[in-house]
């Protein structure tokens, strides 16, 4: 029986899934850093590794770090999270977050949007220094969870991370909202949270 539920951040809580290219780098040029892309992303990644503070990336990018509290604020929650949130927790699931980000954002913002009181643990490559898809932040889960991969659903809208974990034993479950390409999908797709919940209730 299915115990513990898994979810991405960027993609699945969050309504942004590649949140360095479509929310970071506009708002970096907008606000008068570095204009080059690729650099952008590289100490994004590197930051997301926890290899540097936020505080250290800002100032890396040529912004003061004063304004990252602005920049958090362009995240929203993806529509209908607090209500299956709340659903999934009066069916007894344990929620987790696995997610590559910064771990002073994402502190912040699980705080921001009061993520802890329906989630009970996040696991965020800048805490443990390694990113999606990599086995090792899954291992690092595993080591945390109350019950086996087999006894859990991981929901994500990357692919390449669902192969790994259900190479491990986790039921996968694609976060899909239109736009998708499905053609030969492996997954089981979820386009919306009513879908993830439907599917839940049917297990």
């Amino acid at each position: 029986m299915l115990r513990i539920l898994v979810l991405d951040a960027m993609g699945v809580i969050f309504s942004v899934g590649n949140d360095d290219r479509d929310l970071l780098c506009p708002f970096v040029e907008e606000k008068g850093g570095t204009k080059d892309v690729s650099k952008i992303e590289m100490l994004y990644n590197s930051t997301s590794l926890g290899n540097m503070s936020s505080a250290e990336f800002w100032k890396a990018v040529g912004l003061d770090p004063g304004l990252e509290d602005e920049y958090l604020q362009r995240y929203k929650l993806t529509d209908g999270l607090t209500d299956f949130l709340e659903a999934v927790n009066s069916q007894g699931y344990e929620v987790w977050c696995l997610s590559n980000d910064i771990s002073e954002w994402s502190k912040k913002l699980r705080a921001r949007f009061g993520l802890d009181k329906y989630i009970r643990g996040f696991v965020i490559s800048g805490d443990v220094g390694v990113r999606k898809p990599e086995q090792a932040i899954f291992d690092y889960l595993i080591g945390q969870l109350t019950v086996s991969p087999r006894d859990a659903v991981f929901v994500d809208d990357q692919r390449r991370n669902l192969d790994v974990a259900a190479a491990l034993g986790f039921s996968t479950i694609l976060f899909a909202p239109a736009g998708h390409d499905l053609t030969n999908e492996k997954h089981i797709v979820a386009t919306s949270f009513a879908d993830v919940l439907c599917w839940l209730c049917s297990k």
